[in-house]
Formats: structure tokens, sequence, C-alpha cells
């Protein structure tokens, strides 16, 4: 039995043209790497105390979110590629996201 491989593109057409997107940032990195700083230390490192003081949540958000913010920190200042920088930007989002709908929701 042989394995055929789908080489024309078109089953991944869309994840293609993401990846495309994300390499054509290449040459923004840095910019990308401090929007990523920026908004994450504005809207996301007040988040344990808001669920904390405000929804009583478990002191375990606090290293979530510190976590990932350093992570972004590592990512960035330790010479990833740019998918892995915005990959890590946007797993960071959706966490971040899904902490703030459990306790709040």
């Amino acid at each position: 039995m042989e394995t055929s491989i789908n080489t024309s593109g078109t089953k991944n057409n869309s994840w293609t043209k993401l990846l495309n997107i994300a390499d054509g940032q290449a040459e923004h990195k840095t910019v990308w790497f401090l929007f990523s700083l920026i908004f994450q230390g504005v809207l996301f490192l007040p988040i344990p105390a808001v669920l904390m003081y405000y929804y009583h949540a478990s002191i375990i958000v606090l290293p979530i979110t510190f976590g990932l913010y350093l992570g972004n920190i590592i990512v960035g200042m330790g010479g990833s590629g740019i998918r892995v920088v915005l990959g890590f930007q946007l797993l960071s989002v959706l966490i971040n996201l899904s902490m703030l709908a459990l306790y709040i929701l």
C-alpha cells in the first residue's frame, strides 16, 4: 500500500497564507516583540489582581499570567523566528482571555 502526499497545496491553502503573512512580518520582528510586551503589560498583567480581588480567583492565575509575560520576553529576546514570536503572543492572549472567561462567566 503506497502512501500519497498531497503537494498541490489546496488542502492547507489558508494555513499557507497565514504562514506567508507571518513570514512577511519578519523584518518587523522587533516591533512585534515590543508590541507584545506593551500589550501584555497594559492589558494582561493586571488580570490577576482583578480576578483575585473581585472574583475570588485562585492564586494560580498570578504565576500563569506572569509566566506568559516572561515567556514573551524570552521568546522575543532569545532569537526566535517571527512565527514563534507571533504564535506565542497569540497563545498568551488566548490563555489570558480563557482565564478571564473562566472566572467572570
